[in-house]
């Protein structure tokens, strides 16, 4: 079986965020990025599907040069190889481009990726590389289980879960808990460094997308605390400036 795991360069959550050039572009300068937590879930459990079975598990990221030490992490969590598209990711629509693109001429069973990244949380990439390749796609995703050339799948709905079941070639929408999340160890950590990353350049696609300008939230307000003997105090407040009753 081949396993295709898609990863979103992003930064940490703990990262302070700006912009530059008239709040029209990212500021990088001291972020710290990760892979994608949900990413990081279907990268678990692609390992583990390694691990029990007989499969190989390539790495994908549409990115430029500064990504690649996030593909050495996921080669080091136990991925085989890595590819890295030669690309700004522009949008959710290029993206999924050059993952279908790549799934064709790599022809992988499997195709998982985060039910969302944690920059833009569209959350519409899985769907749209299922559309381009014709296969099937689920998310999100929370049990993963395969047999023989079926997945046995169990996800989320509104109200409960959903329990289906799929056939090869699938893609896939991750989240916790299909898997937990792996550390590199120090041998991973050396094998990475010989592994295979490969870098290729992207496939013709049109942005429909075009970035007009950032902008962060409103700073929060200040809070008011009310006593616990003044119940009237905070029923007053709450409906009339809070307006929440």
């Amino acid at each position: 079986m081949k396993i295709l795991v898609c990863i979103s360069h992003v930064p940490d959550t703990t990262s302070r965020i700006s912009f530059t050039d008239n709040n029209t572009r990212f500021d990088a300068t001291g972020v710290q990025f990760i892979i994608g937590p949900y990413d990081d879930y279907a990268l678990a459990r692609a390992v583990e599907l390694k691990e029990s079975a007989e499969a190989t598990v390539t790495v994908l990221n549409v990115g430029l040069a500064e990504t690649e030490p996030t593909l050495r992490k996921a080669l080091a969590i136990g991925a085989d190889e890595a590819i890295r598209v030669n690309a700004q990711p522009a949008d959710a629509f290029f993206v999924a481009t050059q993952i279908a693109a790549q799934a064709r001429t790599g022809q992988y069973d499997l195709i998982l990726m985060g039910r969302e990244s944690i920059d833009y949380n569209g959350g519409i990439v899985h769907a749209m590389v299922g559309e381009m390749l014709g296969i099937p796609s689920v998310s999100p995703v929370m049990k993963l289980e395969i047999e023989g050339n079926m997945a046995k799948l169990a996800r989320e709905i509104e109200g409960g879960k959903e329990y289906l079941e799929a056939p090869l070639p699938l893609v896939l929408g991750c989240q916790e808990p299909i898997a937990e999340w792996k550390i590199p160890n120090m041998r991973g950590i050396m094998s990475a460094r010989t592994k295979p990353l490969h870098v290729v350049e992207p496939v013709a696609a049109d942005s429909g997308v075009e970035l007009k300008q950032y902008e962060l939230p409103p700073p929060k307000g200040a809070v008011k605390l009310i006593p616990a003997e003044q119940v009237q105090e905070l029923v007053r407040l709450l409906k009339q400036e809070a307006k929440v009753l």
